[in-house]
């Protein structure tokens, strides 16, 4: 079975790549999934979780944080603002910091949704244990 090529990088550092059967990202018209043979693909990403599934089935969750990601002969390129592994989150310290968000007003949803999105990420990666 033909597989994806993976890599996924952030401003800060190239955290990981491999191969993969299968991607979820989330763009800003929703989430779409990649499967080997997909067409090009060229798109935005919001903060949110990013789901791989490697070859021997097991799931990898990235929490990025803006960017974009493109495909293309099922090579996957995954280029955020920031991403982390999401069993490396600080649940307590991203709740901290979506309860300051959410009283911060306005000026404080880039942080909010950061904030979110860690939460989800975190609790996406704690239910694949």
């Amino acid at each position: 079975m033909a597989e994806l090529e993976v890599a996924v990088v952030s401003a800060e550092r190239a955290l990981w790549k491999g191969a993969a059967k299968s991607v979820v990202a989330k763009t800003p018209d929703g989430e779409i999934g990649i499967m080997p043979g997909h067409e090009p693909v060229l798109a935005l990403l919001v903060e949110s979780p990013l789901r791989i599934e490697q070859p021997d089935g097991r799931k990898l969750v990235v929490a990025v944080h803006g960017g974009f990601f493109s495909v293309d002969s099922n090579k996957v390129n995954v280029i955020a603002e920031v991403a982390e592994f999401a069993e490396d989150i600080d649940v307590d310290r991203a709740k901290a910091a979506l309860a300051q968000a959410q009283s911060g007003g306005e000026d404080e949803q880039p942080a909010l949704r950061r904030a979110q999105a860690r939460i989800t990420a975190a609790g996406m990666a704690s239910s694949l244990r």
